[in-house]
């Protein structure tokens, strides 16, 4: 009854409608243009409004550019992220300029050649050296950017485990957390599979494999700065995608097999802190948080923390309905620091003898 009583309501709404454009119709006043032809005056019009429009498109962007460049990541934290980011600036200084011009062109003509009953507009059949211009030059500057592209893509996915003393790790997820488990002495990681699955043994290792004893299972994901670092991900339920951006990295987690992924930390999280833009940019974190915590309180409820900056590893895959708080803090460090710190974690046989003993 009630999809029945809205379907009529929307017919006589129709009919109301179609009712008020037939009065106004007739209350026009006589001898008005009404042939829907464009003329001089609306010519004119749209010309003028073309030009404006192409003027506060580029007073937006600026705008736009010097209000919300905190929104901007920092520089990299990874050795090839800088690679990353002298490309994406390229990228973005051809886009940008061949949108200016482009745009700027296209409004500018429009309201030059706007229609004139006076004129009669020039017709090209074709013009051969116009169009090999407009094919030859995209041509040769998306050549050289993919070509560019191609040789820092191959750069950056290059992973050889040969090559100096890289550190092995191994990203594992599940809906809706992480976990990391680093190589013991033997810098190998044990053989696993989700069907081990059992107790204390959340990642699936292979009992029988001695590789796999000495590896240390941890929620928190430290890394010692200036050292290449190997990741090996594997997924126990859905496709997630490992998400590190201050690292410039991101790979997918797929169920069923392993991935991997390579940097190398160049700035530890203390220093990444105490950066200009970092604490420019807390600053800014925190007196939002700040404003938003007075409503809070006067409304009988908790204020906000204060916000500290630090490095996660985010899931950038949409995985279910806790997607969002599926996070692990990464802390970048010393190498002495590191080792400090790892040798205070549990071996895995260690976890597997205290569950014994329970």
């Amino acid at each position: 009854m009630t999809v029945f009583l809205t379907i009529v309501i929307i017919a006589l709404i129709g009919i109301s409608l179609w009712q008020m454009s037939k009065i106004l119709k007739l209350s026009q006043v006589k001898g008005a243009d009404n042939s829907q032809v464009a003329n001089d005056k609306d010519n004119n019009l749209q010309g003028k409004l073309m030009l404006a429009f192409v003027v506060f498109i580029y007073i937006l962007t600026i705008f736009c550019f010097v209000k919300y460049n905190s929104f901007f990541l920092p520089e990299s934290a990874s050795e090839h992220g800088i690679e990353y980011d002298r490309l994406m600036l390229i990228s973005m200084v051809l886009i940008m300029f061949v949108q200016i011009i482009t745009q700027g062109l296209l409004h500018f003509f429009s309201y030059k050649y706007r229609g004139n009953k006076n004129n009669k507009a020039l017709f090209f059949a074709d013009n051969d050296k116009l169009e090999f211009i407009w094919t030859i030059i995209p041509v040769i500057v998306l050549a050289g950017l993919i070509i560019y592209g191609l040789f820092t893509w191959t750069d950056i996915m290059n992973i050889d485990e040969e090559e100096g003393d890289p550190l092995i790790i191994e990203l594992y997820a599940y809906q809706f957390d992480w976990r990391a488990r680093y190589s013991g002495e033997d810098n190998v990681l044990g053989k696993a599979n989700v069907r081990f699955i059992e107790g204390v043994n959340t990642l699936g290792l292979d009992v029988s494999d001695s590789y796999g004893m000495d590896d240390k299972i941890v929620n928190e994901l430290h890394l010692p700065v200036n050292r290449k670092i190997i990741f090996k991900m594997r997924s126990q339920d859905v496709l997630h995608s490992a998400y590190m951006p201050f690292f410039r990295a991101q790979m997918n987690v797929v169920p069923g097999m392993i991935t991997e992924f390579s940097y190398t930390p160049i700035l530890t999280s203390e220093e990444m802190r105490n950066s200009e833009f970092m604490v420019e940019k807390v600053a800014t974190i925190n007196k939002i948080r700040r404003e938003k915590s007075k409503k809070l309180v006067a409304a009988g409820e908790e204020a906000l923390e204060n916000y500290e900056f630090d490095y996660y590893l985010l899931c950038n895959k949409i995985c279910g309905a806790s997607h969002y708080n599926m996070q692990m803090k990464i802390v970048v460090e010393s190498e002495e620091d590191y080792n400090e710190w790892l040798k205070t974690q549990k071996t895995f046989k260690e976890e597997i003898s205290a569950q014994a003993s329970n």
